[in-house]
This record gives structure tokens, C-alpha cells and sequence, in this order.
């Protein structure tokens, strides 16, 4: 097969390799994922976006999106962005407004010739409680399905939060979340203003999760019982804003193309 070109950026340093093919000819496996994701001896990301073309009415592309460890996930906010931000340079897309199809069904882009990215993200359902544990610790919780599994637990103070070890996934209610899921750890800073660590379910902790931000932001309206639209929630890669209203949710942030390249092909080949 031809040698496969890649392009590597990040949204609020939530880092990803796209994999353009607009034709749809590539075939990836499980552990090519796993190969390219791999921080030493790969390209090294959160996850892996191949670029699709799309045949569903209303859209042109379709976001194949897969975690570190080579399992599907239905949607991820930042790596919609950073697809959007694909789409229009590359000139697959004019600047402006346009669909695009993922596993979590049809979402919407915002996108000018520079600058963030807008992300609709349909309807934010706040579900019941749960508990998440860590270390023994137990952490109550909030159920949000964002097209995707989370929980969304609130802390009481910045330095809880920042003394959290993340470095073994929470063990979460199996019956609830039978495919796993997403847990966001959240502290209030003002009415309109998070901050977040979040684990994501076949990655780890990641700099940010842009469907971890918009369940947080539903999950604290809810449980504060809040009227804000517009919340900043603050990850450690970065800044982003949610939007919530009737309509749904919205994400706005940045989506960053750092390089592009090939893939070697014997690495590919090797690890098929």
C-alpha cells in the first residue's frame, strides 16, 4: 500500500494523530493504534482521528475516532475541533459552518480561517448519582452522557484537586458502566468558572477532555441548581468555553495543527 500520511496537533493539549482518508481505502488495526499513540517508541497521543469521507445526508465527513488503546469511542470534543480545524486548511472544507458524522451521530463546526473552533454538541442528560473510587476513597458523583459516558464528581477545594493521583484508573459502578467511563473530578471556582482533571476511559489522565468540560458544566448547573449558559472550564492543557442552553451544548477552544508527515512503512507494516 502507499505510505500513509498523518498530521499531528492538539486542542487544549489533548494531543492526536489524524489520519487523512478522505477516499476511505485505509484499514487500521487495533494495535497500529495502540503503535502510534505509544509516547517512546511511536508518534505519541491521546488518540488516534482517521478522516473519512462521509455518505450520511447533510455531512461530507465522517470522524473515526479511537482512544489510545485501540477501542472506538463515540465522540471527543477536543479532537472534534482539531478535525474541524483539518478540514478547513486542508481545503476539504470552506470556512464557516458545516456537519460532520460521528459515532455519536451528527455534530456541528464552527470554523474561520484562524482561531478557535465551535463545537455543537448536542444535548448534555444529566443521569443519576454514582460513586467513583480512588485509592479506597470514595467520590460521590453525577452520570452525564454526552454522546459518551461520564461521571462527574465536585470536590470542595483547588488543593483536593490538585493532590488527586490519577495514575490508576477510578474504579467505577460495572453495572452503570458496563463500557466504562470518562470521570471528571471538578471544583467550583465561581458560578461561571471550573476547573477539571479528568481520567478518560482507554487513556488515562489527559491534559483535557472536551466532552469531560460540557458534562461538567451540565453536571454543576444542575446540582447547583445554576441559570449560567456559559462556563469556563479550566483543564491543565488549557481554557474552554461551554455553552448551554435549549438548543444543547456547545464547545468553544482552540485546535492547534503542529506538523504533518508519513508514517514509516515498515514501522506500519509491523505492527499490524
Amino acid at each position: 500500500m502507499p505510505a500513509v500520511p498523518f498530521v499531528k496537533g492538539h486542542g487544549t493539549e489533548n494531543d492526536f494523530v489524524l489520519l487523512p482518508d478522505r477516499d476511505g481505502l485505509l484499514e487500521i488495526t487495533d494495535s497500529q493504534v495502540r503503535a502510534l499513540c505509544d509516547r517512546r517508541a511511536g508518534l505519541g497521543a491521546d488518540g488516534v482521528i482517521v478522516v473519512r469521507g462521509s455518505t450520511v445526508p447533510g455531512t461530507d465527513f465522517f470522524m473515526d475516532y479511537r482512544n489510545a488503546d485501540g477501542s472506538f469511542a463515540q465522540m471527543c470534543g477536543n479532537g472534534a475541533r482539531l478535525f474541524a480545524r483539518f478540514l478547513v486548511d486542508a481545503g476539504w472544507q470552506d470556512p464557516g459552518s458545516f456537519a460532520f458524522l460521528t459515532r455519536g451521530g451528527i455534530r456541528t463546526a464552527a470554523v474561520g480561517p484562524v482561531g478557535d473552533v465551535i463545537i455543537g454538541m448536542g444535548p448534555a442528560t444529566v443521569g443519576a448519582g454514582s460513586k467513583a473510587e480512588l485509592a479506597g476513597v470514595a467520590f460521590s458523583g453525577t452520570a452525564v452522557d454526552v454522546g459518551n459516558p461520564h461521571l462527574v464528581t465536585m470536590l470542595d477545594s483547588a488543593a483536593d484537586l490538585d493532590d488527586l493521583d490519577l495514575t490508576d484508573a477510578p474504579v467505577v459502578d460495572p453495572a452503570m458502566f458496563p463500557d466504562g467511563v470518562n470521570v471528571e473530578f471538578v471544583v467550583p471556582v465561581a458560578a461561571d468558572h471550573l476547573r477539571m482533571r479528568v481520567f478518560e476511559r482507554g487513556v488515562g489522565e489527559t491534559r483535557s477532555c472536551g466532552t469531560g468540560t460540557v458534562a461538567a458544566a451540565a453536571a454543576f448547573r444542575a446540582l447547583s441548581g445554576g441559570s449560567r449558559q456559559r462556563v469556563r472550564v479550566d483543564v491543565p492543557g488549557g481554557s474552554v468555553i461551554v455553552t448551554l442552553d435549549a438548543d444543547g451544548t456547545s464547545l468553544t477552544g482552540p485546535a492547534v495543527l503542529v506538523a504533518q508527515g508519513t508514517v514509516d512503512q515498515d514501522f506500519w507494516d509491523a505492527n499490524r
